[in-house]
């Protein structure tokens, strides 16, 4: 069985970005045994809807916009990109499509904070300047280091080689490509990773069991990690990166195959 996995479109006002960007999402699902699945973001309602249904699981990719500040209650820094409504809009009917369902979500970049905004959280809007350059960008591979919870999903994920244990922590290298950040986590998520020098959230994921789905099935798990990071990027080099988009991909296919086994029992 190949989990199908929604991967929105990164933005509507910027098609070169599209172009370079979303193939590198895709290719990392691909190569994970997973299907990508575009969700453009002009689509009428009831077809994205019916698409959204569709699919298994979710990956927020990056983008150049910034989430709209009115979003968590704050004032635009002048420093703040353009929104994308229409990115946000695909990005939380997903998010609430996969709360219901029990579908795994995992944010990359802009889709960390999309996911922390629609839970309620805020995020800061200028990171500059600090000790670390987090915008530092696609050409560079490992930028600086994430120090990890060892208690945490993420930490799960991680191999003593690549993250070895250090004061209490797991140290993940890792590449940047962002200005704003994850400020106060939303509701049901906690923080497990942060950048040692300046304190800058690097990933949260899901802490309690308060979700629709967790209520509506008792004892059941859902799978959501967010990352400032960007793990398609470095899929070659990192046995994290690819150990993300492989859970991602292994909920999937677990959500795949109890939605077949119940439209199975409903056929009978």
């Amino acid at each position: 069985m190949t989990p199908r996995i929604a991967v929105p479109v990164p933005t509507s006002t910027d098609l070169p970005y599209n172009h370079r960007s979303w193939p590198s999402y895709a290719t990392a699902v691909t190569r994970s045994g997973g299907e990508p699945v575009a969700v453009e973001l002009g689509l009428a309602a009831a077809e994205l809807r019916a698409l959204v249904a569709s699919c298994d699981g979710v990956l927020l990719p990056g983008s150049p916009a910034d989430v709209d500040p009115a979003l968590y209650g704050a004032e635009r820094d002048p420093a703040t990109a353009a929104a994308d409504p229409a990115r946000e809009a695909v990005d939380y009917l997903l998010l609430e499509d996969a709360e219901k369902q029990g579908k795994p979500v995992l944010g990359i970049c802009f889709g960390v904070q999309s996911l922390n905004v629609w839970r309620g959280g805020s995020l800061v809007q200028d990171l500059t300047p600090l000790p670390v350059n987090h915008e530092a960008g696609s050409k560079v591979a490992i930028a600086h280091t994430a120090i990890v919870a060892k208690d945490s999903l993420l930490a799960s994920l991680l191999t003593e080689e690549e993250a070895p244990e250090r004061d209490g922590f797991l140290r993940l290298p890792i590449n940047t490509s962002h200005h704003q950040a994850v400020a106060a986590p939303g509701a049901g998520l906690r923080i497990v990773a942060r950048s040692p020098e300046d304190g800058v959230i690097e990933a949260v994921e899901m802490d309690t069991d308060d979700s629709m789905f967790h209520v509506e099935h008792p004892g059941a798990k859902q799978f959501v990690l967010g990352v400032q990071w960007h793990p398609e990027r470095s899929f070659e080099i990192s046995a994290a990166s690819r150990a993300l988009f492989a859970r991602l991909v292994a909920e999937a296919r677990r959500v795949a195959g109890s939605r077949n086994v119940t439209r199975e029992s409903v056929a009978l």
